[in-house]
């Protein structure tokens, strides 16, 4: 199993990311067609449960982007079995210490890396072994959400743990934990401050940053700032702007009758 995003991240390139809000196949399948390179199943804010979490990654397996999950939190249940399911990379909400993002790695790691129960359900046969046990350790992604005052004060500690593969900014918890209203995409120079120093721990480390953005223009402003993986609003979020944006026209173009 080749995971694509860190294909694309070791060719020196920044993933754009989609973001699965709505429990629906068919929304899944819409979404993977956009070009995206991966999609992000939202189990923590989203609408979504496991079963459709499952529907979602069965209706994007045609298609060329790579399935991720964000977890409701870290614990170890949840985390083996979205990646049974098939998640190539685990985005975890609210890690603040060391000692958490130890525990999110080692329940996404199989022997002797980690605690992770040997199952995936969709990928082989039950409780046999193939070559997916030999490889997933290396190839699914850990990557711990920054989103606290706390996590900021231990971002190196976080930075240093084995088997991240980066870390991924929720401005808006972020912004909140600071006294700030709670938004994606930010401009106050303290919370740029942290991006920067984010951004340049991975650096150091060879791990990528991650962050959740509000729409195009500030994705691409991210990537400039250093991000490599964007992920841009969700599949709802962008349903409704896309559909106010056309009734918006419709209303200018209507000469006042609509």
């Amino acid at each position: 199993m080749a995971n694509n995003v860190k294909e694309i991240w070791a060719a020196g390139k920044a993933v754009v990311n989609g973001w699965l809000a709505i429990p629906s196949g068919f929304s899944a399948e819409t979404m993977a067609q956009c070009g995206f390179d991966s999609v992000t199943v939202d189990l923590q804010h989203g609408v979504q449960d496991y079963l459709s979490m499952v529907a979602c990654f069965q209706a994007m397996q045609a298609h060329p982007v790579t399935p991720m999950v964000r977890v409701p939190w870290n614990e170890p249940g949840i985390i083996g079995k979205v990646l049974d399911a098939g998640a190539y990379g685990v985005i975890c909400p609210m890690v603040n210490t060391r000692e958490q993002a130890e525990a999110f790695v080692a329940s996404a790691k199989y022997p002797p890396r980690g605690t992770r129960s040997n199952g995936p359900i969709r990928l082989v046969s039950y409780g046999t072994a193939s070559s997916y046990q030999t490889t997933a350790n290396d190839e699914t992604l850990c990557i711990p959400m920054i989103e606290t005052r706390e996590a900021v004060a231990n971002l190196d500690a976080i930075l240093d743990v084995p088997g991240i593969a980066g870390v991924y900014i929720g401005p808006s918890d972020l912004g909140f934990s600071h006294g700030l209203v709670p938004k994606l995409d930010r401009e106050e120079p303290e919370m740029l401050a942290i991006f920067d120093r984010v951004i340049a721990g991975c650096e150091r480390r060879g791990l990528r940053a991650g962050i959740h953005t509000g729409g195009a223009a500030y994705a691409a402003r991210a990537i400039g700032m250093g991000f490599r993986l964007v992920t841009i609003a969700n599949d709802s979020s962008l349903m409704a702007m896309a559909a106010r944006t056309a009734i918006g026209q419709v209303r200018r173009d209507s000469n006042g009758v609509a």
